[in-house]
This record gives structure tokens, sequence and C-alpha cells, in this order.
């Protein structure tokens, strides 16, 4: 595989604003958030959605933060379906209100993926930092009378992932179509709570075996996606699907990037607002800097899985190890691996506590 362009994105995910009502200790968003206050306006992610479907996309992600505390979403959605693009909101659902969810629903919007954070309210609000759990059953419950698909999205550590079952539970008893069981990614807040929301090998191989019995019991009913934490995995996945190959990311202030999270990598930026988003796909250091294969080093470089895994995450490389062109840790012949197996350790020492320090993302 070289580093020849692909076609173009399969999908634009819009980070609309990082503005949030939660405080999520899991969060993955920057940790510098004054620094995205000065969002695109109405025009510029209209602009940006409609350069996005030129190159191709077919699908506008809708997020956040909380996308639902800009006033624009509606047009913004609009625009989007006016293009021929599928819509998705991901969303907190804090602010779903009927209203509200009337309007997206007469602009076109197409999909609603709501956050929960646990089964139960005192769990789920302390893991928000807000109460928030029955507004979100609320807005769940809107979702499906207003005949969109529901997805459910989780993010799974140490604090709620042996309780998997009764989130399944409750996914099923919500009639969600879809729920996706995402084990935390280091990045962000997340990265400073790492300790604290990095489960143990016991309470893994306890999930795994009740997610695997609900596929099967669910099948055909309820699509249930389970992602393995990186750190426990013997390979690392292809970032995104590879760097710069299938999705596109816009955050709040106009930079154009592979993925969520390479805002942290000591890469020119590329932002929407002095550049158009076709040389930014094809073109900008952004998205060339780890296209394909020809940019690694050993042992990626000689390994038979290098099509595969395409090196592993750039920013899991850099989070760990400072140098993103380093092989992914989490592999296990990276010569960086014992940095993972490091915390996993201390991941297993702890065991199952679950009252381990959080610092909280600030209410933004």
């Amino acid at each position: 595989m070289s580093t020849e362009i692909p076609e173009g994105p399969l999908g634009l995910l819009a980070e609309l604003t990082y503005r949030c009502p939660l405080a999520c200790a899991y969060c993955s968003n920057p940790i510098e958030i004054a620094a995205y206050r000065d969002e695109l306006s109405t025009a510029d992610w209209q602009r940006v959605v409609s350069e996005a479907a030129e190159l191709g996309a077919l699908q506008c992600h809708l997020s956040g933060g909380e996308p639902l505390l800009r006033r624009d979403l509606a047009q913004i959605v609009a625009t989007a379906r006016d293009q021929g693009l599928y819509t998705n909101l991901v969303t907190s659902a804090l602010g779903f209100t009927e209203a509200r969810a009337a309007e997206l629903h007469d602009a076109g919007l197409d999909h609603v993926q709501v956050s929960l954070q646990a089964d139960e309210p005192t769990l789920s609000d302390r893991i928000a930092g807000t109460p928030s759990f029955d507004r979100k059953l609320e807005a769940a419950r809107r979702v499906r009378e207003l005949g969109w698909p529901l997805t459910l999205n989780v993010v799974l550590h140490r604090q709620n992932i042996d309780r998997v079952d009764r989130v399944l539970a409750a996914a099923e008893d919500l009639g969600a179509d879809r729920i996706e069981l995402a084990n935390t990614q280091y990045y962000g807040w997340a990265w400073r709570n790492r300790a604290a929301l990095l489960p143990s090998r016991e309470q893994l191989a306890a999930a795994e075996v009740t997610v695997r019995a609900a596929k099967e019991r669910l099948r055909g009913r309820m699509e249930i996606i389970y992602v393995v934490p990186d750190y426990y995995a013997t390979y690392p996945k292809p970032c995104m699907g590879g760097w710069g190959a299938r999705q596109l990311v816009v955050v709040p202030t106009g930079d154009a990037m592979p993925c969520l999270a390479a805002h942290e990598l000591p890469l020119p930026r590329a932002n929407v607002r002095e550049a158009s988003l076709e040389w930014i796909w094809r073109d900008s250091p952004m998205f060339t800097a780890f296209r394909g294969t020809d940019w690694m080093p050993d042992p990626c470089a000689s390994c038979s899985r290098r099509e595969v895994d395409l090196g592993g995450c750039r920013c899991q490389a850099f989070a760990l190890t400072g140098d993103a062109t380093r092989t992914d840790p989490v592999c296990h012949l990276s010569p960086d691996h014992h940095l993972v197996e490091a915390a996993v350790e201390e991941a297993n020492e702890a065991s199952t506590r679950t009252d381990l320090p959080l610092v909280a993302r600030p209410h933004a």
C-alpha cells in the first residue's frame, strides 16, 4: 500500500462545539477547551458539509461536546440532508426537548445516538458529573416515538464494566436498534484518569462472556458492537481504518484532522477557514503524514501485518512515547510494548477497585 490518495472520505465527523453540560472523566476531547471557543459560523459549517459531500462523503456525524448547544444545529442538518448525506446526531441528550426533537425531525435528521454512562441513576450521574440519567431515558424514548433508529453508546471502564449485563438489559428495554460498548480510549481527560479507568483482565473476561451471550440472544433484534480495549490487544487496530483513508474530522475552530485526537500531534494545522476541504484531504501535511505504509519504520515496515493494522494509532504512539512515528506500543512486537504492560499490571494490581480518584472534565 503506497501513499496514493483515496478517492474521498466515507464520512464527516463534525465536532460542532466542545461545550458540554456533562463532566465525564473519560472524555477524550482536548483538555484546553478555552482554545476552541472561536467556533465556526453557520455558513462555515454549511460550506464544510457541502465540500465534504463533493469529496464523496456519504455520512455526516454531528457531535461535540454537545451539538445541541448549537442553535443552528437544524440548519446544519438541513444542509447535510440537501447534500444527500445520511445524518447522525451524537448527543448526551441533555437539551433534547420535545420542541428541539421536532425541529431536527423536520430538518431531516436520519439517526440519533444517545450516550449512557450506566444503567442506573446514581452511578450514571456520578460518572457524568451531573444529574442526567432520567433525561437520557426520556430522550431515548422520544427518539423511538419519532421513528428514528436509536443507537446507545456506552463508554466502558473500571467504574461501569461490571454492570454490562444490566446496561444491555436497559438498552433492550428502551428498544435500541444498536448499542456500542466501547472501552475507553486514553486521550484527553481519559489519559489523565487512566489509572482509575483501565479495567482488569478479570473484569474484561467477565464482560466478554456476557456480551457474547447477549449477541447470540439478541441476534436480529439489537446489534451489539463491542470494542476491546487497546491495552489488552495483541495487535493494534488500524486507526480510523487508516490515516487519512476513510474519515474526516473537523473540530469547532475549523481544524481538519484524520482522527479525533490528532490535534495532539506535532503536525502543521489544516484549517477550513484557510483552505478548501479538497486540498486538506488530498495534499495537506496533516492528512499525508501517515497515509499508507511508506512512512513506517521497523518493525512495522517489515511486518506481514503492515497492510492490516497500518501501524496502529499514531496518537496513542505519541501519547505513550512522545514520537508519533513509533510502532503503536499496544502491539506485542513494539519495542515500547513494556509501557502498555506496565499500565496493565498497575490496573490488575488495583484489581476491581472503583474508588480510585477521578479528575472530572470541567463543565463547559
